[in-house]
């Protein structure tokens, strides 16, 4: 009974934090994909340079805290592979994919009354949503056959885990919170993974996030 009261009184005493929540939006720094021309075989990506998402917090003494995010990118590239010989075939692909991630970080809040300084870390969860692929081929001079899909064949993972460095600056701004991080993130294994190796998934990601939080 003892036990029981104890952790229904640390139940109450978490969420009895303050709590904070609010929009998260940067750029990335670092390519989602890395990819590699050579000969008859091109790759590129089409570089969506934005980040968008939520987060929330729960604020603990000592300038402890825990947050959560979710946080969106589009995914975007494609690639030209030319086969000559009697007749000369094109194949053409574009692929497409909605990445969603999801860090959960402690945070520790340096001393401070307006500007107050911060580090983070922990651990985060990619996953690809709508992937599509479009694959076209078509012999010179000939009529294109158009094909659509969603498991590319350079598809390694489809979610993937990773852990998460941060720092930057909790700036208090009358009734909200603005919050500039630089943030690391280092994948445990490759969304992407082309077995000739002309396109395979960024592991290491860096970016700059400003969080708006009330």
């Amino acid at each position: 009974m003892r036990l029981l009261g104890l952790l229904l009184f640390g139940a109450m005493a978490a969420f009895s934090q303050p709590f904070s929540a609010g929009i998260k939006a940067g750029v990335p720094f670092t390519d989602f994909v890395d990819t590699v021309s050579s000969g008859n075989v091109n790759y590129h990506s089409v570089p969506n340079r934005y980040i968008i998402g939520v987060a929330a917090e729960v604020h603990l003494p000592f300038g402890l805290g825990v947050e959560l995010d979710a946080l969106y990118r589009r995914l975007n590239y494609a690639s030209t592979a030319t086969a000559t010989g009697v007749t000369t075939i094109v194949t053409s692909t574009a692929t497409t994919a909605n990445a969603w991630e999801f860090p959960l970080l402690v945070k520790y809040r340096f001393p401070g009354h307006i500007v107050r300084p911060f580090i983070d870390g922990g651990v985060a969860w990619d996953t690809l949503q709508g992937l599509k692929q479009s694959v076209q081929t078509s012999v010179v001079s000939g009529t294109p056959v158009i094909v659509s899909g969603s498991s590319p064949s350079e598809l390694h993972k489809n979610t993937t885990t990773g852990f998460v460095l941060g720092a930057g600056l909790d700036v208090k701004a009358i009734v909200i919170h603005l919050k500039p991080e630089i943030r690391y993130t280092r994948w445990g294994a490759k969304h992407f993974l082309d077995p000739n190796s002309f396109l395979s998934s960024n592991q290491n990601q860096a970016e700059f996030l400003l969080g708006i939080q009330f």
